[in-house]
């Protein structure tokens, strides 16, 4: 037998038509009524062919399951533990944090070039100081970091046009493996992203103040993001210098180019790849093309766009690939969720924030979303019932003239907001006593005892106890093994 082939019984499949399934769930379930199962019926045949089998019910039961598990997920408010101040290292304004999966360590850079590496208890393990040979140290301007996961890279870009690339492997601390100059505009904004099934399909996007967005797609990221020219230094440490002009005509067979300028001369404040719809997204703060979808098309080097008009224009955004949703964070106070086809008007709006909203993200597997605007006010929002449902204010350093940036860690509950050059902490408690399991292990066999109207469930290996449960009350009682 072939791996992934059907096992079919050899005995004919057993259906029930409505009238069958009634009779036998009311006389089997007690107390119930035939309307009840009759309309149970009708859920579970939603093709509507008058008969139901075994396997139509478990899909049902498996469906409707996993839709409470996700309502009971959204429901959650998230307790937090008490706002910390990570320790004060910068002395410039902290322009990103981003976590390395591949070290579990936190990065931290400011204006200033000074990089902080924390361990992921959150202590502060080394500081390194970024350089570039093109600028004296006393004229540094960083605008942006990334993380290249899958090839254990950093890019920074800088105000001097030009993107370093460095590798975190080099026995040196920190190598600058390739250095990228030449830009046309300066970039401030990056997005990084990789195929996690193929790590050498990769893309990095910018954004500048040109009014630009330009992506760089690499087809052979494992194994180098550009090519080495025969006449560069020889050694893993030497720097490898190239014009940006050799990527748009063509020189790197390992990577090719694309851009849009449907932003004109305003800057690009965010840009994002979206792998679920091939597409490019970026904004800016202008009320006219303010939120721009690029969309890729196979064989074809241009990018089919749709843009957004926004009133006032807005400060960021976050996409949800699985409720397909864009949220947009406003200067004109307000938070709209849009979907990306639909351009005229947002699905939904969120209304609560008094000042202008500087940053968005989603919890993910919640189906929530993080807002924080000018006036230090932190709203978290269920998005199904489109309801603040979380309010945080009051605690938040008292400058009143701040730069700040918001990172979610979803994986560790971790809330990152920066104050110029203060890191503050929002770390979410542990849930606990929510969900209730009979087993240590996966079920591997369920019985139903229909003398005593009770279901019987063994564990994994048959190393664990039998647990009973009693239907009409699902009371549960742990039998001798």
């Amino acid at each position: 037998m072939q791996i992934g082939e059907i096992i079919k019984p050899d005995f004919p499949q057993m259906v029930m038509t409505r009238d069958e399934f009634t009779e036998q769930m009311c006389a089997v379930i007690r107390p119930s009524t035939k309307e009840e199962f009759g309309e149970m019926f009708d859920k579970i045949d939603v093709t509507r062919d008058g008969i139901i089998d075994w396997d139509k019910v478990t899909s049902f039961m498996l469906l409707d399951l996993n839709e409470k598990d996700e309502r009971t997920r959204s429901s959650v408010i998230p307790q937090w533990k008490n706002l910390r101040l990570l320790s004060p290292i910068h002395k410039d304004i902290i322009q990103n944090v981003t976590f390395l999966k591949g070290s579990s360590s936190y990065l931290t850079v400011s204006r200033n070039g000074l990089l902080g590496v924390w361990g992921e208890n959150l202590k502060l393990q080394r500081t390194l100081q970024i350089t570039t040979e093109a600028v004296k140290q006393k004229d540094l301007w960083v605008t942006m970091l990334v993380s290249l996961a899958n090839v254990n890279k950093i890019a920074i870009a800088f105000t001097n046009k030009e993107i370093c690339f460095y590798d975190l492997n080099s026995k040196q601390g920190l190598s600058c493996q390739y250095r990228l100059h030449g830009l046309q505009g300066t970039v401030i904004c990056m997005d990084y992203w990789y195929n996690p099934h193929d790590g050498n399909e990769a893309i990095l996007t910018l954004g500048d103040v040109s009014g630009q967005v330009q992506a760089i797609s690499f087809t052979t990221a494992l194994i180098s993001l550009f090519e080495r020219p025969a006449s560069s230094p020889e050694g893993e440490e030497a720097t490898v210098t190239i014009n940006w002009q050799e990527l748009v005509s063509g020189y790197h067979k390992c990577c090719y180019t694309l851009k849009h300028k449907l932003h004109y001369k305003d800057w690009v404040k965010q840009v994002a790849y979206s792998s679920s719809f091939d597409a490019f997204i970026s904004s800016t703060t202008s009320n006219v093309n303010t939120l721009v979808l690029a969309w890729r098309e196979k064989l074809k080097p241009r990018l089919k766009t749709t843009s957004f008009d926004i009133a006032r224009g807005i400060n960021a955004f976050d996409f949800h690939s699985r409720l397909n949703l864009i949220a947009t964070a406003g200067i004109n106070h307000q938070v709209c969720l849009w979907n990306p086809y639909v351009t005229s008007k947002p699905a939904g709006v969120l209304q609560g924030h008094s000042a202008s909203v500087i940053a968005v993200q989603f919890i993910t597997e919640r189906k929530q979303l993080f807002s924080f605007s000018k006036d230090k006010v932190l709203r978290l929002w269920d998005i199904q019932h489109q309801l603040c449902i979380q309010r945080i204010a009051g605690s938040f350093p008292k400058s009143l003239d701040f730069q700040s940036t918001l990172y979610f860690n979803e994986a560790h509950g971790r809330l990152f907001i920066s104050f110029n050059n203060q890191l503050m902490l929002l770390e979410m408690k542990q849930e606990t006593g929510r969900k209730v399991t009979s087993h240590g292990k996966a079920v591997t066999c369920v019985l139903y005892n229909s003398a005593f109207k009770q279901v019987k469930g063994r564990g994994e290996r048959n190393k664990e106890p039998f647990c009973i449960f009693l239907i009409r009350n699902l009371k549960m009682c742990i039998a001798p093994r």
